[in-house]
């Protein structure tokens, strides 16, 4: 019995000692979701210093030519071992990222990747807002993730802004960028991979946990955003946040949970109701079963009707 214990622990050391090299500081080793496809899925919760900001999906796509990274990270450390990761995978250069919108944790990588020579894609509004919002950003990442002042440097924007559909191919797979309208953020890309029918859809879908409302969301182009992916079909999204899964699996959490904000407070506004009325009378406890309920459910409902009050004035 010894023996066998002996010869099977030959076998099992070298791949655990495999798999942890696969697995950084701060990042697991990601899960393989097709052939060329590649995702970091991330744990609820905000970024803070036990998780080191990682808390959100990101990826990366391998052609014959090229590499495509999903998303940048929240700290060019978390770069580095996304980098490091991608290189254990393939020799092919990493080409280019894709932010898919203007969130830090999207972004603030970016820097990392450059260097190693990738160009970086990124909606035309999402990098205005990089550019104005990069320097609270980064103190705000001190401060999540218990940091010395100043030691968190802007990361370098996009070099290259799309504006409609943008086709790229990796060699032996294409990806298609695809603009959508304001969602979590004032814009977004997602990022179709064609021949594995997988989609990184970024923060226009949430599974899991409660989608977050920022005073820059639209829920009625929200909304929009995803009808608009069920031309996709039977494809595999990856969400913002949360496992990846058919588009039916965010109905819930994403578009049913908008689509009870956009119309309460429509709703409220149409009959003069104010927003302490409004936020008292949303019933939003089909959704308490979702991670950050508590923290996010009274803010989203502030939000969503300042939102719809914007509308109804302008």
């Amino acid at each position: 019995m010894k023996n066998i214990l002996l010869v099977l622990s030959l076998f099992l050391v070298p791949s655990t000692i495999f798999i942890e090299a696969q697995a950084g500081v701060i990042l697991p080793a990601p899960e393989k979701l097709s052939s060329h496809v590649y995702a970091w899925i991330g744990p609820y919760g905000p970024p803070n210093k036990k998780n080191m900001g990682f808390r959100m999906n990101m990826g990366f796509v391998v052609g014959n030519k090229a590499v495509a990274v999903i998303d940048s990270g929240y700290t060019t450390a978390m770069a580095h071992e996304m980098l490091n990761y991608i290189k254990s995978v393939t020799t092919v250069p990493v080409r280019y990222v894709i932010n898919t919108n203007s969130q830090p944790h999207r972004f603030f990588g970016n820097t990392v990747f450059r260097k190693a020579g990738a160009s970086i894609l990124a909606h035309q509004t999402e990098v205005t807002r990089m550019k104005n919002s990069s320097a609270g950003f980064a103190s705000g990442i001190e401060r999540a993730l218990e940091l010395e002042k100043d030691s968190v440097k802007l990361p370098v924007l996009p070099d290259k802004i799309v504006t409609k559909e943008k086709r790229i191919n990796l060699g032996g797979v294409i990806i298609h960028l695809v603009p959508m309208p304001a969602n979590h953020t004032a814009g977004s890309l997602i990022v179709n991979v064609v021949e594995d029918k997988v989609i990184f859809a970024g923060d226009v879908l949430y599974g899991g946990r409660l989608l977050a409302i920022t005073p820059i969301s639209n829920t009625k182009t929200w909304l929009q955003s995803f009808d608009s992916l069920k031309k996709y079909g039977n494809a595999t999204f990856v969400p913002g946040h949360g496992k990846p899964g058919k588009l039916v699996k965010f109905r819930k959490p994403t578009r049913d949970y908008l689509q009870l904000l956009y119309s309460h407070m429509s709703k409220a506004l149409d009959n003069g109701v104010g927003l302490q009325d409004a936020m008292e009378s949303l019933d939003q406890k089909a959704f308490s079963g979702l991670e950050n309920f508590k923290e996010l459910s009274g803010r989203n409902a502030s939000w969503a009707y300042l939102e719809r009050e914007k509308a109804f004035f302008d």
